[in-house]
């Protein structure tokens, strides 16, 4: 027997490879990449976002092949009334709406992208009073998305006693579906994080977005953060770009911000449209969940 430890609120880094099942070499191939690139001390790039996307869709093809197999529906069968059951149910249940919420942030994250951009085509003569609407509505923005940080950041928190002990491949089971569970969750608050502009920080390195930013010189190397990039250069064309008078280098920082607003613009409707495909197989995998535990 194995304790249910490896089902606590300490999570592991793979399935331990004691567990036998034959879908746990090809989760853990997944696992692995999406926990190597993960990493909240530092911003993720759209891109790099995307791949975490794009991955997860790979674990939950194992997931569904799990779903699948006689042998999970017996588990079900014999366990329909254990509390790991329920938990593993509201957990997706929460999935789902987590990932609604990422959908809702990145439609909201597109519109202003592109309302700022037009704003910026139709006028070339702006001054910082044009383009205060823009910082203050992007400060809402960033608050909303704090407040769902802080949801999923209690979902990957809460504590979680799912099974005293139980078989190798019962725990290989329960296992698998728990920790696709937290890592979908880290990508989620991954997404979340880059379109807010910034990762989180520690309470002794507060600095503001774009004092950390300007400090930067060009010849540094960093990983493009685009939404953080964007608030920097939106930044100097309102508080900097005008303290000049020649119109002729602020027309060019406004050049950049628009090329920087395309290049987002692209980007986000790549991570949009890979985010949908998610959502779906999360409802569907929610739905075979419930089926299963419904027949019994």
């Amino acid at each position: 027997m194995i304790s249910s430890k490896i089902l606590r609120h300490t999570r592991s880094s793979s399935l331990p490879s004691r567990l036998s099942h034959p879908l746990t070499p090809l989760f853990n191939h997944h696992l692995h990449k999406l926990k190597n690139g993960n990493s909240t001390s530092t911003p993720s790039s759209l891109s790099s976002i995307t791949e975490k996307l794009h991955i997860l869709e790979h674990l939950y093809n194992c997931i569904d092949d799990l779903l699948l197999l006689p042998h999970t529906h017996k588990v079900f069968a014999e366990e329909c009334g254990e509390k790991w059951v329920e938990e593993i149910l509201d957990g997706y249940l929460c999935l789902v709406d987590a990932c609604s919420t990422a959908k809702d942030s990145v439609f909201q994250a597109e519109e202003y992208v592109l309302n700022l951009l037009s704003f910026c085509r139709r006028r070339r003569d702006i001054n910082s009073d044009h383009l205060s609407g823009f910082l203050i509505s992007r400060k809402s923005a960033k608050k909303m998305i704090q407040k769902s940080l802080k949801n999923i950041s209690s979902l990957k928190n809460k504590p979680s006693v799912l099974a005293l002990e139980k078989d190798q491949e019962t725990i290989a089971i329960i296992s698998m579906l728990k920790e696709a569970e937290m890592v979908t969750l880290d990508v989620f608050e991954a997404l979340l994080l880059s379109i807010c502009g910034h990762s989180s920080m520690t309470r002794g390195s507060r600095w503001s977005l774009v004092s950390r930013l300007m400090k930067f010189s060009d010849k540094e190397p960093r990983q493009s953060v685009e939404f953080a990039e964007m608030d920097a250069n939106l930044y100097k064309v309102v508080t900097v770009g005008f303290m000049t008078s020649s119109k002729c280098d602020n027309g060019g920082k406004i050049d950049e911000l628009q090329q920087q607003l395309r290049d987002i613009d692209a980007s986000v409707r790549v991570v949009e449209e890979t985010l949908d495909r998610l959502f779906k197989r999360l409802i569907r995998t929610r739905v075979s969940l419930l089926n299963m535990h419904s027949q019994h």
